[in-house]
């Protein structure tokens, strides 16, 4: 009796090679376009969370059954009068604000409000006892249905959200972006190794109410 396991031509895997390369190829390139892909922080503007050079990686498949969340650390194709770059750029930061929140800086306590109530930001950017504000100017917003406010972690580096408000004028549409230009979710930084952790919501979002 022939055994089949071993009745195959002796150069059939080098044959085949070629073969399991381009499967290879194939699914590696299906994985970054829909599924997940590497990035790069190439500024300051989400220190102490994100530091230049780290390499977070991005969920591009969880906002296709649902929309951000507030405190979710988000990549996103910015705005033409974001970034100036016409063939587009991509952006990091967090998202403070969805559709239909009222954000207010604030309170008496140097806090954001979101629907009403005060947010402690345990994130954003300190160094040697110095502590970013939460905003360095005061505003009352209302963010647009399907449209984020997003800031930056280091609030004194970051243009987000608040910068592009106070440039355009005040102008809700331009100082939020559209879900629709969100790429993904950032939900862990995996190098340098030592900084290797998972971005999770901080708990301080969970009293924020739905607006």
């Amino acid at each position: 009796m022939i055994d089949e396991q071993t009745d195959k031509p002796r150069h059939s895997f080098w044959k085949e090679l070629p073969i399991l390369l381009g499967v290879a190829i194939l699914v590696a390139v299906l994985v970054r376009a829909f599924v997940l892909q590497t990035f790069f922080i190439p500024s300051p503007s989400m220190e102490n969370t994100l530091q230049i050079d780290d390499r977070v990686l991005v969920n591009k498949l969880v906002y296709h059954t649902r929309s951000p969340h507030r405190g979710e650390v988000i990549v996103f194709k910015a705005p033409l009068e974001w970034s100036g770059n016409p063939a587009g750029e991509d952006f990091i930061k967090r998202v403070i604000g969805v559709g239909g929140d009222r954000v207010v800086c604030c309170d008496d306590q140097d806090r954001l409000l979101i629907n009403g109530t005060p947010l402690d930001e345990p994130y954003i950017f300190s160094v040697d006892g110095q502590r970013d504000k939460p905003a360095d100017q005061e505003f009352d917003v209302q963010v647009p249905e399907g449209r984020l406010w997003v800031m930056g972690d280091h609030r004194s580096a970051s243009g987000d959200s608040l910068e592009h408000y106070q440039q355009s004028g005040q102008n809700i549409q331009s100082a939020t972006i559209s879900e629709d230009d969100v790429v993904g979710r950032a939900f862990t930084i995996f190098w340098p190794f030592d900084r290797a952790r998972i971005l999770t919501v901080p708990d301080e979002f969970d009293a924020i109410p739905e607006s």
